[in-house]
């Protein structure tokens, strides 16, 4: 049997744990620079907000409603991510972490024990709250598809209560015949339309096409899709999970830039945020792409970019500034408002199986590297800093709306009065 567990409107939700007074308030959440709406709590979504509708467009509507606006937090929904699927993770042998607010659960000696899923689920759901404060649903199904699809109907159809279970013919009937066929995961609009076109408009439709049919008019995926609604396991996780095989730091400004210091700076902290990456991940960067760009909706378009291959691979974060600065002049063009930056490392090698250069030394110095994270790690990110990052805050995302952080700062925990 497997399950999966999935937050409720993950972000607002986290903006309700710390602060009583709006729990019972509809809560919207912006994206980067406070552009769209990304997260509507339940309450909110009752008076019709949608997803993903630029703020300045709806603002009016907000505020006649009363609406609690947040910036996105996301070192506090970080925290309260790990702090969520460690709770999660209680309740079976074998866990994989989907996203930041979904994880799928595995019970292979559970399956003994446990005689009714449905409370089961309820006990699941009862102890995240408990703990984090955090809404969350509950799928279970005999195939990872068919738990997503139980957790569906846990969150979205009538009836279920946050709990669902798809274990015989009859629930996986009930269910799927309620869900149209882009519900499915893995279901995309477009490849929906496709199928729409074949008459098949729910997933119980899906699931009673042929496997073989199903792969050759689309792909093996579809196929995988179809016998996974039907009971049979074709998805698997990996045991370990895989390092990345590209780390990327990008972000929009958060007010135009034009001057040198100033993206200078900001290129220099995506560096820094992509070298602690790749030590997290033991990895180690051969070519690293560095680019700039103005927004595409200028009358004259500037976006440069330029890859920078290093002799030998390297995870220290002032090599990689240093690389930065060598380039530099190659991406800054005067009179250019840059709107977007970033910094990409683009062929990683792992720190176990390094090829070295007989003619060119290895610089790096792994234990001030040591240092330098663990400092970060236990005082908080930026306590020590490249003096190259300077302390211009103006490139940094607009977050207007931006709740505390209370479990990354000290000035920011909540305080109890007895």
């Amino acid at each position: 049997m497997y399950a999966l567990v999935d937050a409720v409107s993950f972000y607002a939700s986290c903006e309700k744990v710390f602060d009583p007074l709006i729990r019972n308030r509809p809560v919207v959440v912006l994206t980067n620079n406070d552009g769209c709406i990304c997260a509507v709590c339940p309450i909110g979504r009752r008076l019709g907000i949608p997803k993903f509708k630029p703020y300045f467009q709806i603002k009016h509507f907000l505020a006649k409603h009363n609406v609690v606006i947040r910036s996105s937090n996301y070192e506090l929904y970080a925290d309260l991510s790990e702090k969520m699927m460690n709770v999660i993770g209680r309740f079976c042998d074998n866990q994989y972490v989907y996203s930041i607010d979904e994880s799928f659960l595995q019970f292979k000696k559970y399956n003994q024990i446990i005689m009714d899923w449905q409370q089961y689920g309820h006990n699941i759901r009862r102890a995240v709250w408990q703990e984090t404060r955090l809404p969350v649903g509950v799928g279970f199904g005999s195939t990872p598809t068919l738990a997503k699809a139980a957790n569906h109907a846990a969150k979205k159809l009538p009836g279920y209560n946050g709990v669902a279970v798809v274990d015989d013919i009859a629930s996986r009937k009930d269910v799927l015949s309620k869900m149209t066929v882009t519900d499915v995961w893995g279901i995309g609009s477009r490849l929906g339309k496709r199928l729409n076109v074949l008459g098949i408009a729910t997933a119980w439709d899906l699931a009673n096409q042929s496997p073989k049919a199903m792969r050759s008019q689309f792909s093996v995926l579809v196929e995988r899709t179809v016998n996974e609604l039907n009971g049979i396991v074709c998805i698997h996780w990996d045991e370990v999970k895989q390092p990345k095989k590209e780390i990327f730091s990008t972000r929009s400004f958060g007010q135009r830039v034009n001057e040198t210091h100033q993206l200078k700076t900001a290129l220099v902290s995506h560096g820094v945020i992509v070298a602690r990456k790749l030590r997290k991940q033991h990895s180690r960067v051969k070519r690293l792409a560095i680019f700039a760009a103005s927004s595409p909706h200028d009358d004259n378009y500037y976006n440069q970019s330029i890859i920078y291959e290093f002799s030998i691979a390297t995870d220290n974060t002032l090599s990689i500034a240093n690389a930065i600065s060598t380039v530099f002049n190659r991406i800054y063009a005067s009179g250019v408002n840059f709107y977007r930056c970033g910094v990409g490392a683009i062929e990683l090698e792992n720190n176990q199986f390094q090829q070295q250069d007989l003619f060119w030394p290895n610089s790096d110095d792994p234990k001030l590297m040591h240092c330098y994270d663990g400092i970060n790690n236990r005082y908080g990110n930026e306590t020590l800093q490249l003096a190259a990052q300077g302390r211009i805050e103006k490139w940094h995302m607009r977050r207007e709306f931006l709740s505390p952080s209370f479990t990354s700062k000290w000035r920011d925990i909540p305080k109890i009065n007895c």
